[in-house]
């Protein structure tokens, strides 16, 4: 039985958009972190509802638009 967490959307993070600078980090913690570079390392979960706000704060403070919201990708069948 499905919880319903399959629908809710997860971060992503384009690496050839993104420079480091790292507001994203700092807007939401608990989803992002920081490599020894400064890049993003995303959480590989659905964002919680209670983040929700956060992620899309994240998303839209993102200078150079490399990190985006983006639904979990469907499972293939045969």
């Amino acid at each position: 039985m499905s919880d319903g967490s399959d629908a809710r959307p997860r971060l992503h993070v384009n690496p050839l958009l993104c420079d480091g600078v790292g507001y994203c980090a700092e807007i939401v913690p608990e989803l992002i972190t920081l490599d020894d570079w400064g890049y993003p390392i995303i959480a590989p979960m659905p964002i919680p509802e209670r983040l929700a706000p956060h992620a899309q704060r994240a998303v839209a403070t993102c200078p150079v638009m490399a990190l985006a919201l983006a639904p979990r990708p469907q499972a293939r069948t045969k």
